[in-house]
């Protein structure tokens, strides 16, 4: 997950993630993947403070931001060009979000906004556990209708499964209806290795029969000793500190087409939210990949 090597100094590295999503290792020529943060994970230190929480996820060492619909929007009560000259400042860049519902029109504002300081992607993040497999199909179809606008505005759109999607409804499975319904040339999909590892999924077996599907994640450990599925303390943990083998999960999703990589702890065992965001950066540069 470091992309940093021997090769490279950090002005150089500075410079090159400005203009591109992941630096090409030049002794294997493939793309490693940038440390990536979901800013939900701080969204107390976020509302507080959100200029003070970049500089900090910065000093981390995090290059990729997503953000989300908080109550001050997507940059966080700055028009898109201030955050993004906020975030660059702290050699971050933001390369997608999760939205708040909105009605298409509303949608079509948003990417626009988005593709004007070259984000990558807009993506829905919840549906939310529904009685019939029909009214996935419709999701299914809202998506191509979302993922045409943005493709009109030169970037992608996305959807993020949660727990409810590896669950059978009307005994199918609403991630397998959704993959089947979207278009691939429109429809992208965020896999959080959290969930599908949870729900007893097969992540790589979804990533490698779906291949270029998956482009983006989110990353959280699960406890060695998972608690009961429904128990009111989910089973997550910092990035090596449970059964998920990080190195592995990034080298199967980028060899499928995956290319952006983001850690959403939602968890924290006697730490701040801060304090695990750091671990887990730390976490990252050590795995120290060579892909």
């Amino acid at each position: 997950m470091n992309r940093r090597t021997f090769i490279y100094n950090s002005g150089l590295i500075a410079a090159v993630t400005a203009a591109s999503p992941a630096i090409a290792d030049t002794i294997t020529g493939r793309a490693k993947p940038a440390r990536g943060i979901q800013l939900y994970m701080v969204k107390e230190d976020m509302e507080r403070d959100p200029i003070g929480t970049l500089k900090k996820l910065g000093a981390m060492g995090y290059i990729q931001i997503e953000s989300y619909g908080s109550d001050k929007g997507i940059f966080w009560g700055k028009t898109n060009m201030e955050f993004k000259k906020i975030a660059a400042g702290y050699g971050l860049n933001l390369v997608s979000t999760h939205y708040n519902p909105c009605t298409l029109p509303e949608f079509d504002k948003l990417a626009s906004q988005a593709a004007e300081i070259g984000m990558k992607y807009l993506v829905c993040p919840w549906l939310g556990p529904q009685k019939s497999i029909e009214t996935f199909k419709t999701f299914a179809d809202d998506f191509n209708k979302r993922g045409a606008i943005c493709k009109k505005h030169g970037l992608r759109f996305g959807y993020h499964p949660h727990d409810y999607p590896y669950k059978p409804v009307d005994g199918q499975l609403p991630i397998d209806v959704l993959l089947a319904g979207t278009d691939k040339e429109l429809v992208d999909f965020q896999m959080d290795i959290y969930y599908a590892v949870t729900e007893g999924a097969d992540p790589y077996a979804y990533i490698t029969k779906h291949k270029g599907r998956f482009k983006l994640a989110h990353m959280r450990d699960v406890l060695k000793k998972r608690l009961p599925a429904g128990s009111k303390e989910e089973s997550a943990c910092d990035l090596g500190e449970g059964v998920i083998d990080f190195k592995k999960f990034i080298r199967v999703g980028q060899d499928n087409g995956m290319r952006y990589f983001f850690v959403e702890q939602s968890r924290f065992h006697n730490e701040t939210p801060l304090q695990s965001a750091a671990k887990n950066a730390g976490y990252l540069r050590r795995l120290k990949l060579t892909l």
